[in-house]
């Protein structure tokens, strides 16, 4: 028997507070004496499980007293394999830096300390993965890790929340009520989609601008999905609006071995054409993000409709140039 499933069982024993002599599991785990010491070795180091000799019942039983302060000393109905707890090292500490300020990092660190006990090796384990692994963002704005968790337990509990908004574009901080609907983390960065009680319509809601966040004792109002993308998910990036126009882009050839394989929207189109050029179809209700994407690709890149959008582009080409002196 797997030592995976001989600590499974074992633990299912102990939890419905059998008391099992040392003769009863060798023969219930099919084991040795010396295999036997070291599970139970096993359940106390690395597991906390308390696990105790009762001399009066003769055999092994879980110590009352630490079962009724509650001590936590396993996954509940988790048992992983060497190779799945390293995988969730890994995606521990994928999560960890999801934000460049670590947002996450704090809440999942006990998680981590745990599997690294099961796996036996000790903070070596997360070392190597560190060294592995890296996780780099651009462009991301560090979240206030209080403001963020207001944001969670709200959205979560269906509560409304009080917000201190920081609009950058005037440059002024406005207080909010907004029933919150989802988070959203894109481009390194996190949204928050709501119904602002104010405007009396859908915004999405820049995590890191927010100067204040206070969860109310208010019910939050659901706004069905099927509105929610019509209105914030319709258009092209983080920009929302429901009048949705189509772009249709060309990018060279060369250009188009990496476009091709990129995602921009989740409703594009795109096709080759015989002389290798990829022709790119996608939904925007807001320019702007759009325009910055494609000034990234120029001159790789030709915009064939609509002219609005094309004329966008070449208005923003000009005036960089505009500010370049010889």
């Amino acid at each position: 028997m797997a030592q995976t499933d001989r600590i499974a069982r074992l633990t299912t024993y102990l939890k419905a507070g059998r008391c099992l002599t040392r003769r009863a599991l060798l023969d219930e785990l099919d084991t040795s004496p010396a295999t036997l010491k070291r599970d139970i070795a096993y359940l106390r180091d690395r597991m906390n499980m308390p696990v105790v000799f009762d001399r009066e019942r003769g055999g092994y039983c879980l110590d009352p007293t630490a079962q009724l302060v509650g001590t936590q000393y396993e996954l509940p109905g988790l048992w992983f394999k060497a190779e799945e707890i390293h995988a969730l090292l890994t995606m521990q500490h994928l999560l960890a830096h999801l934000d460049t300020g670590g947002l996450l990092g704090p809440h999942i660190a006990p998680l981590a300390d745990r599997l690294d006990r099961i796996l036996g090796a000790g903070a070596g384990t997360r070392t190597e993965v560190a060294k592995r692994i890296r996780v780099q963002t651009v462009g991301a704005r560090k979240v206030h890790l209080p403001h963020f968790q207001a944001v969670g337990v709200a959205l979560l509990r269906r509560q409304r929340l009080v917000i201190g908004y920081h609009g950058r574009g005037r440059d002024e901080v406005r207080e909010r009520e907004v029933s919150p609907q989802r988070l959203i983390h894109y481009r390194d960065n996190w949204y928050l989609d709501a119904w602002c009680h104010w405007r009396q319509a859908l915004r999405s809601f820049s995590v890191d601008a927010l100067r204040g966040a206070r969860v109310l004792d208010k019910a939050a109002i659901d706004v069905d999905e099927a509105e929610l993308d019509a209105v914030l998910g319709a258009g092209y990036g983080i920009f929302a609006g429901r009048e949705v126009q189509w772009a249709e882009l060309r990018f060279s050839a060369e250009r188009a071995r990496w476009v091709a394989a990129e995602t921009w929207h989740p409703h594009q189109e795109g096709r080759f054409e015989a002389d290798g050029r990829y022709v790119l179809r996608l939904p925007y209700a807001d320019p702007r993000e759009l325009v910055m994407d494609i000034l990234r690709h120029v001159p790789e890149v030709e915009v064939l409709a609509p002219r609005a959008l094309r004329d966008e582009v070449i208005e923003k080409l000009r005036g960089g140039l505009g500010g370049i002196t010889p």
